[in-house]
């Protein structure tokens, strides 16, 4: 840490050469700027740079590497543990380099480093264009894509690292780099999966995929129907075209008009099939659930960026994540998941999900640190609640869930869906071979681990 009197003349030159707003602590709007989306996290970084170019992010690094500061980068400021703040050090903050360039000929966009899942469908939908994007509005593009990305369109579409084409860089020594195929190509590949370790994204180049329509089908049945819906979404599901995805997720009954009022609140057992297609074949692929006993329904055309805010949570609750891939799905899989839903904290924000995989997951390049996409279900426990008295509930029925579902784990882990879990889980989202040559990358463009907030790899 540098001397006070250093520190005090760096921050003032920071807030004098910077374009965006810099906040420290006992500045009105400090308290608001510091908070992400996960409550349980509360951390008090030194200095927030909000930048609003790649100039102001290469200022605000200089001014980080020159104080000895301990830098965290924050985006959608999604991460679960929280990655996107510290305590004591410098936050650079992207929120506002959000501008999204659409290029249809091209079928190609370009995303600015701090732009939400949001930014980017809205601007894409009116082109009838979209990519592999989160599964919530507010989940920030940078880091999703470079963690790996799955969502609604990854079985045809593929994972959001498949589409990606550029990235523009500000390296920990502060200097601008670009990767792409061509150009710093091991860079490039090691953005596929490897998160931000090796520099501020502050713009991606994204593939573009032609959506005319998107449909989805959601269906509510009581809990006890459970194994019945998930056996049937998986029968359905595996013969499915990979415009069909969607998932299985147990949930608390919402406060929504299609939701009988004696169900809100209550354990809920829900079918999402979403499709990128037109409504007619997306009801024809939906008939084994809509044949099941179902409590409610909403089944039609959808604006796929208005799907993509469907089951967004509302920032402030208290979160925690994880995963295990699965190699299969039989039917004592499905009983074991189903009878963990009956632990699941309710009412809650919390969620028991199983995604499928498949299709142009499957086929995609698997030279990418990516080692989870050959697994053909996810299971993602969600926990999100309000109390802080159930904490040790919540976190407990997440850890359950895994234990229950290890026996037919592949071992691999889509990083993005995990809290700080370790070095060997970080390892697992990578795979150990991949995660030796992303050491070398890293010792190349970090090798002090300035960028150490994030799941990180130890530079060679």
């Amino acid at each position: 840490m540098a001397p006070l009197s250093k520190a005090g003349a760096a921050l003032t030159a920071l807030r004098e050469d910077l374009t965006g707003g810099v906040f420290a602590p006992g500045d009105p709007g400090y308290d608001e700027a510091r908070v992400v989306h996960n409550g349980m996290i509360d951390r008090r970084p030194a200095v927030i740079a909000q930048c609003v170019d790649e100039d102001d992010v290469v200022r605000a690094v200089r001014f980080g590497r020159e104080l000895d500061l301990n830098i965290a980068v924050r985006g959608g400021g999604h991460s679960v543990a929280g990655m996107a703040l510290n305590d004591g050090g410098l936050v650079v903050d992207l929120r506002r380099m959000h501008e999204v360039t659409v290029h249809p000929a091209a079928e190609a966009v370009r995303v600015g480093g701090g732009a939400t899942m949001s930014h980017l469908d809205r601007a894409t939908q009116p082109y009838k264009l979209a990519t592999t994007g989160g599964r919530a509005s507010t989940t920030g593009v940078g880091g999703f894509v470079l963690g790996g990305g799955t969502g609604w369109l990854d079985r045809c579409c593929g994972l959001a690292v498949d589409n990606l084409l550029g990235v523009e860089l500000v390296t920990a020594d502060g200097n601008r780099t670009h990767a792409n195929a061509d150009e710093n190509p091991e860079l490039f590949w090691a953005l596929h999966g490897g998160g931000g370790n090796f520099g501020i994204a502050t713009a991606l180049t994204l593939k573009l995929h032609e959506l005319p329509e998107f449909s989805l089908a959601l269906l509510l049945y009581l809990p006890e129907f459970g194994p019945e819906v998930v056996r049937t979404y998986r029968d359905l599901i595996s013969v499915a075209p990979v415009e069909a995805a969607g998932g299985i997720i147990y949930l608390t009954g919402p406060p929504e008009e299609f939701v009988p009022p004696h169900l809100v609140g209550t354990l809920l057992c829900g079918a999402m099939l979403t499709y990128a297609g037109g409504e007619q074949d997306l009801r024809k692929l939906a008939e084994p659930l809509l044949a099941l006993p179902h409590e409610a329904e909403i089944v039609g055309a959808m604006p796929y960026a208005d799907v993509q805010c469907m089951i967004d949570d509302p920032p402030g609750l208290r979160n925690y994540w994880s995963a295990e891939y699965v190699s299969q799905a039989p039917d004592d899989f499905v009983n074991v998941f189903c009878d963990r839903a009956h632990s699941m904290p309710v009412p809650s924000a919390t969620q028991h999900v199983l995604f499928p995989q498949g299709g142009a997951i499957a086929d995609g390049p698997h030279e990418y640190p990516v080692p989870y996409r050959d697994a053909p279900w996810a299971v993602h426990p969600f926990a999100a609640w309000e109390d802080p008295a159930d904490d040790a509930r919540a976190i407990q029925w997440v850890r359950d869930v895994r234990a229950d579902v290890r026996p037919w784990s592949t071992g691999a882990v889509y990083l993005n869906f995990i809290g700080d879990e370790g070095a060997d889980r970080v390892e697992a989202g990578l795979g150990a071979e991949n995660a030796r040559r992303l050491a070398v990358v890293k010792g190349q463009y970090d090798p002090d681990n300035v960028f150490r907030f994030n799941h990180n790899i130890t530079p060679a």
